[in-house]
């Protein structure tokens, strides 16, 4: 399944072939072994609270938002081979392409909506 991500307070959208990770083994797989996120990709995991980049070959955009959408907590160009903070109010983390948030102007309190 590919979603949109839609940055609803800033009327942007954040990519649009979001897949889901939300079985234990897509969850644990996450990005490794992806060479890449392509422009409108990303990746929803859900449910989670903390992220890793042990073993990826590239930085990425994460946002941790709430069970609302909002988000709580984000990273700019998450750098390869690093461990998140855990973020207790996240239900999930949106991995995008680095830059998008930058791109977007996204900030904590934004709120995200899915869109199938």
């Amino acid at each position: 399944m590919r979603l949109t991500a839609r940055n609803v307070t800033r009327d942007r959208v954040l990519g649009d072939a979001v897949r889901v990770a939300d079985s234990f083994l897509s969850r644990a797989r996450g990005l490794l072994g992806t060479g890449s996120l392509s422009p409108g990709g990303g990746l929803w995991i859900a449910p989670c609270r903390s992220i890793h980049s042990i073993g990826m070959r590239y930085e990425f955009d994460a946002l941790f938002l709430d069970r609302i959408g909002a988000v709580v907590a984000l990273y700019s160009r998450f750098p390869r081979n690093r461990v998140s903070a855990i973020v207790g109010q996240a239900g999930g983390v949106l991995e995008l392409p680095s830059g998008t948030i930058e791109g977007t102007g996204t900030e904590v309190g934004d709120v995200i909506e899915f869109l199938a």
